[in-house]
Order: structure tokens, then C-alpha cells, then sequence
């Protein structure tokens, strides 16, 4: 069965870095697109990244510059790496993936174009 692990999540202080974790079993992450997401209670789950196997990321504007999306394939895991984290930034965080090349971003890339999904992790931000 293809799952999706999540790890990294936690408390940080405003300013500081985090990187959170995702980890396939079940089935391999080659020819995926991947992505992550956060959702704040009351809100529609927000993109924040993606990548495609051998290509770059691409990032909402609140992330851009921050946050980065990366991979390993010897591993069969992403990660998004966080710095200069605001208050902002606090949601649950979601990994998720999709058997197929990134949903385009003149529609922009939406939670139903996913198809596999992390259980979700906490980021909370301290002053």
C-alpha cells in the first residue's frame, strides 16, 4: 500500500529554520510529482510547493525565497526546508504526491490534484 510518512514538524522560534520530512513506502516516488501544503483551521489547504523529478521548484509567493523543496531519491523521500519562519508560517503541514508530471501553474496547483497524502505535521511559531 503506497503511504506517505511524515516527520520534522515541532515548535521553532520567529527567525529560525525547520525542515520537515516525507518518506514513500509502498512504491516509489521516481516519475511523481511531489508537494507540499499547509492548512490553518477555517482555511482551505494552501500549495506551497512542488517539484517534478530532475527539475527545480516552484513556490507560492508567501514561500518564495524561504522555503525549499527538495529530494532523494536514494531515500524515496522530499523534504521542504523552512528559514526566516514568521508567526505566519504556523499550520499543520502536508506532503503529498501524484503519479504524473506537476499540475500547472497557470490553474494553480490545487489539493485534488494529489493523490497521495501525508499524515500531517504541526509547525508552531514562538516568539
Amino acid at each position: 500500500q503506497a503511504q506517505l510518512e511524515q516527520s520534522g514538524g515541532g515548535s521553532v522560534q520567529a527567525g529560525g529554520d525547520l525542515t520537515l520530512s516525507c518518506t514513500a513506502s509502498g512504491y516509489s516516488l521516481q516519475n511523481n510529482c511531489v508537494a507540499w501544503f499547509r492548512q490553518v483551521p477555517g482555511t482551505e489547504r494552501e500549495w506551497l510547493a512542488q517539484t517534478y523529478s530532475g527539475h527545480q521548484g516552484v513556490y507560492s509567493g508567501s514561500v518564495q525565497g524561504r522555503f525549499t523543496i527538495f529530494r532523494d531519491s536514494g531515500r524515496n523521500a522530499f523534504y521542504l526546508r523552512m528559514t526566516k519562519i514568521t508567526h505566519e508560517d504556523a499550520a499543520m503541514y502536508y506532503c503529498a504526491a501524484v503519479q504524473d508530471t506537476c499540475p500547472s501553474m497557470k490553474a494553480g496547483p490545487k489539493a485534488q490534484d494529489f493523490r497521495i497524502w501525508g499524515q500531517g505535521t504541526h509547525v508552531t511559531v514562538s516568539s
